[in-house]
């Protein structure tokens, strides 16, 4: 099980934490294997344990062949991630660093 939820499969979703909720939106949104995955904020609202777990799910999930494009305000993930970083600034792009940080 990729995101790790199985043992809570029965459990309706208002009942889960907050990172097994997101756990639970990333699981949607990969279930049909799309080419693209958008996310706003994914580690918004949670602790940094549970950021970076987030994190590591996605880092695989780019691993088997998903484009990962992610918005984020969160500096320490982003520049722990160690990825390509576009800066946005009124709808253009200001900086596109490879492996960038914020």
């Amino acid at each position: 099980n990729l995101v790790g939820l199985e043992h809570k499969k029965k459990i309706k979703p208002h009942l889960l934490s907050g990172g097994e909720q997101q756990k639970l939106c990333i699981a949607r949104a990969i279930a049909n294997e799309p080419l693209i995955l958008l996310t706003d904020e994914p580690t918004g609202n949670l602790d940094p344990y549970t950021s970076w777990e987030i994190m590591k799910l996605l880092f695989h999930i780019n691993i088997r062949g998903t484009t990962i494009v992610m918005a984020s305000h969160d500096k320490l993930m982003v520049d722990k991630a160690k990825k390509r970083v576009v800066r946005l600034e009124r709808g253009r792009i200001i900086e596109d660093t490879q492996r960038g940080i914020y």
